[in-house]
């Protein structure tokens, strides 16, 4: 609705995954490169940015800037906080063994964009055990008080949660009927498109830090990838961002005790506190309008609470400082619904996809409303 470029350029370089919406990264990054490229307005300057500059600036780094601005954003709102994240491992699609894995996606939400590699019983454990047991990548002294971000585990840090933790994870069979017996197996693990072409899959939600020969030996115990080639080997890193209810301002912009300590700057994506792709780009648009708010002269909208983007800002502003971590878009951070039962009075239980239409909606009419007033396209 607020006709993001970011979005644009990811439904021109989507692929197939079933109803969840994934890209092919070089496509992508080509097509937003195109579009910066393409604006009439824009200078590309392509060298390192040392210093945070004089006058209005968004810093859209991402959670890895390089050591001058990270210095001296350090030096406004105090140090960072930080989590691992971790990436999964790639396969070519002609080395996965398809007489062993099907394709069929949850519930039959889509048209076969996933492969499956079922697993029964003894298989599943002894994969189970030896993930546990697997040998990691160390660990550096300056990275060990980092926490894991609790989206994005390592899948040996899930299997050492319990026998079934995967089974309830990444590696749920429900809804993933194996066609050749007809019942769900006792574990799947799925391999999603990871390019246009077809010829790339990800190991989905087997992000690890595993050493690169041990997951060579351990996820070759999947079936149909007993000879799997990994043209990415998982990998896993220190992602940087501010704890945003004491080091922003309402406004994305770094403060101290909620006095902004530059008005003309502000912070965009994941650093401010936000997770996940489109989260990300989300708060680059929201720091972009706010910016040219301040440019202008004009007030600064304030986007409504019950869409996304609202709810996010309102969690980074109103989130408890001593346990924050990075949030993604879910039903919790919205404002309440509550509906009632039209013969009894009584509140009524709706189920998750109710909840979803519900919501979704409200959101679509609140954002409608938002723009109309402000003007904004």
């Amino acid at each position: 609705m607020l006709q993001s470029i970011i979005m644009k350029c990811a439904d021109g370089a989507k692929i197939p995954a079933g109803k969840a919406l994934a890209v092919d990264r070089s496509v992508f990054s080509r097509l937003v490169t195109k579009s910066l490229e393409s604006c009439g307005n824009v200078t590309i300057i392509r060298e390192e940015a040392r210093r945070i500059p004089d006058g209005a600036a968004i810093i859209a780094a991402g959670p890895l800037m390089s050591g001058g601005i990270a210095g001296e954003l350090r030096e406004i709102v105090g140090n960072y906080l930080s989590f691992f994240d971790a990436a999964a491992p790639i396969v070519t699609y002609e080395s996965i063994d398809m007489t062993r894995a099907y394709r069929v996606d949850r519930y039959g939400h889509g048209s076969g964009d996933y492969i499956n590699c079922p697993m029964d019983k003894e298989r599943y454990e002894a994969f189970q055990r030896e993930l546990v047991s697997a040998e990691r990548a160390e660990i550096r002294d300056f990275d060990r008080t980092t926490k894991y971000f609790e989206g994005c585990l390592p899948i040996e840090v899930m299997a050492e949660r319990g026998v079934d933790t995967l089974r309830f994870g990444p590696m749920r069979p429900v809804g993933l009927p194996d066609p050749m017996t007809g019942r769900e197996p006792y574990a799947v693990v799925q391999l999603r498109r990871d390019n246009a072409e077809d010829t790339l899959y990800n190991l989905v939600g087997f992000q690890t830090n595993l050493k690169w020969p041990e997951q060579d030996r351990v996820f070759r115990m999947i079936p149909a990838l007993e000879r799997a080639e990994f043209v990415r080997k998982g990998v896993m890193h220190r992602n940087s961002f501010v704890c945003a209810p004491v080091a922003l301002d309402e406004y994305l912009r770094p403060s101290r005790g909620g006095v902004a300590a530059r008005d003309d700057l502000f912070l965009a994506g994941q650093i401010t506190g936000v997770e996940g792709y489109v989260e990300s780009a989300a708060m680059g648009l929201v720091a972009a309008i706010f910016a040219e708010a301040r440019i202008t002269g004009s007030k600064p909208p304030r986007f409504p609470e019950t869409t996304a983007i609202g709810s996010l800002l309102r969690y980074l502003r109103e989130a408890e400082p001593a346990t924050f971590q990075p949030m993604n878009v879910n039903l919790g951070i919205f404002p309440k619904i509550e509906t009632c039962n039209s013969s009894t009075g009584r509140k009524k239980r709706l189920s998750k996809p109710e909840r979803t239409a519900i919501y979704a909606e409200r959101s679509r009419e609140d954002m409608a409303e938002f723009l109309r007033v402000n003007i904004l396209l």
